[in-house]
């Protein structure tokens, strides 16, 4: 398992996220992560407002190793409260 730095640009001001910590297998799995839950993003209205609702909207980078047994998830996220 990797740890991943995910930010996005497309969605910015109140009530949104603007980055996230995630571990993931692949950069491509991160992408698709939303940082509110872990759950792969969708095109949803909720969503669409407060993250990037395409993984092409995604920045990833990698970050480094997690330790052994760790699973998918979010470890922290950056939300922007209105």
């Amino acid at each position: 398992m990797k740890l991943w730095l995910i930010s996005q640009n497309t969605n910015n001001g109140y009530d949104t996220y603007d980055s996230a910590v995630v571990a993931a297998e692949t950069e491509e799995a991160a992408k698709m992560m939303h940082p509110s839950n872990g759950k792969d993003i969708k095109p949803e209205p909720r969503w669409a407002q407060e993250w990037a609702d395409k993984p092409e909207q995604v920045t990833c980078e990698y970050i480094g190793e997690a330790k052994d047994g760790t699973q998918k998830h979010v470890i922290c996220a950056s939300y922007n409260a209105g």
